[in-house]
């Protein structure tokens, strides 16, 4: 008699890659599976600066892992990992990489939880080329601002801007403390002199569009067509009696208006936050942008840029960080349209005045290179291409891809490729030779 091993039906288990291949920063994301949500639970002491907090993840492997990375970076200590309610063993290697061996190996197309434990004093990140990003300390509390590299210097996270998920964040702080988050407010409660807020963000967000202001605010309640509208200001700047009301009621209009323009606003809720930060930017935080300011100053202009981010940007979100003017040239043209609206400034004479004004055509629109991806060359070159483009396909089109390239990729990704190509489709016309000038070669298009 012959004995027959029984074959082998284990299939292979191999480790998630350690970076999701975008080559203007290799090392953030990860491979291998796919984020549902983020469950953060977090307490904050603003005399030590020091967080305590419990991330716990949901997630689906995409191929069969047996171990994987997440992005984790800064000095906060690990005292507890679990997956699926097992110790898992980690380590932390390079700039920001947690790699994670669960006990045994996860199943591709199952659904897998981690949760990690951890503490320690958050560090922001002061990058040369592209300034602050990350969790801030502020005079009063601390604000997170995750573009383009921060998120992991709070949470583990899979930070690639395709890997959206969504968010559910619990912040307990010192009670007099305030705590403003993306998406929609759950119950607050107070207990022993600590006050814990609830926010959800349940429509799909990228790790980089969100955000955590902890601080003395003050805060105003509103609504747009029956959507909560939820504004604050830092009290620190909120000397001039009124602006609260300004800021609410400035983002109704934008809101309301930027919803006739570009279709049915995205999210379940909206608002904006002013308060003294000192990164020097306003941020298009999902949902509730952060304006950082020295005064409670309320600019149209600015709030309709980071407003018309939640169509362009948030809700569509680029599928890799080269294709940024997509973010950033809508944005733009966003306030050229809102001063033609509201401050009887046409278009045109945006698009002249920037066109005759900009002394530097170097580079290409839709690939300007990791350090630039701030840069006018962005924002500016991105929305004269845009008003490049209407002044070829006509107002009528023009307008209906306003609406209709949102609605196409809604709470999802796309490329450059994919515009240019939604657009063709739209038209009916090969637009090949307009976008190379405008979008990939260097230089100043001649009109």
């Amino acid at each position: 008699t012959t004995a027959y091993a029984a074959p082998d039906r284990t299939p292979p288990f191999s480790p998630g890659a350690p970076g999701a291949g975008d080559p203007y920063f290799p090392d953030m994301g990860n491979g291998g599976y796919d984020v549902f949500h983020y469950d953060i639970n977090l307490r904050f002491d603003p005399a030590t600066k020091a967080i305590d907090a419990t991330t716990t993840i949901l997630a689906q492997a995409t191929q069969n892992l047996s171990r994987f990375n997440l992005d984790f970076q800064g000095p906060l200590t690990i005292s507890k990992l679990t997956v699926n309610g097992q110790n898992a063993a980690f380590t932390r290697t390079g700039a920001q990489e947690l790699v994670i061996t669960p006990p045994r190996g996860l199943r591709k197309g199952l659904p897998f939880v981690v949760s990690v434990s951890y503490a320690g004093v958050p560090q922001k990140i002061d990058d040369p080329a592209l300034g602050i990003s990350g969790w801030v300390a502020t005079k009063d509390g601390a604000v997170a601002l995750n573009q383009p590299i921060g998120a992991a210097t709070y949470y583990p996270v899979n930070d690639i801007t395709t890997d959206k998920a969504t968010y559910s964040q619990t912040v307990t702080v010192p009670s007099g403390l305030t705590v403003l988050a993306n998406g929609e407010p759950g119950p607050t409660t107070t207990r022993d002199g600590q006050t814990t807020f609830r926010w959800f963000m349940n429509r799909p967000m990228a790790s980089e569009l969100g955000m955590i202001a902890i601080g003395d605010f003050n805060v105003t309640r509103g609504s747009v067509d029956g959507l909560p509208n939820i504004t604050a200001i830092g009290k620190s700047i909120d000397t001039q009696p009124g602006q609260g009301k300004v800021l609410n009621d400035t983002t109704a209009q934008i809101v309301r208006w930027e919803s006739s323009v570009y279709g049915q606003y995205p999210f379940d809720s909206t608002g904006g936050i002013l308060a003294d930060v000192g990164v020097h930017y306003a941020l298009e935080t999902q949902g509730r942008p952060v304006y950082d300011q020295k005064t409670s100053k309320v600019s149209g202009d600015l709030l309709a840029h980071e407003l018309g981010h939640q169509w362009f940007g948030d809700s569509v979100t680029p599928q890799r960080w080269a294709d940024i003017w997509l973010n950033e040239g809508f944005a733009t043209y966003s306030e050229w349209l809102y001063q033609e609206k509201f401050q009887n400034v046409p278009v045109q004479k945006n698009f002249d005045d920037t066109y005759a004004g900009e002394d530097n055509w170097d580079g290409k629109v839709a690939d300007p290179g990791r350090d630039h991806i701030f840069d006018d060359l962005v924002y500016n070159r991105g929305a004269m291409t845009l008003h490049a483009l209407r002044l070829k396909i006509g107002d009528r089109d023009f307008f209906r891809v306003l609406k209709q390239w949102p609605a196409a990729h809604r709470y999802g990704n796309a490329s450059t490729q994919d515009f240019i190509e939604f657009v063709e489709r739209l038209t009916n016309k090969d637009l090949g030779a307009f976008f190379r000038t405008w979008l990939y070669q260097p230089g100043k298009p001649t009109l």
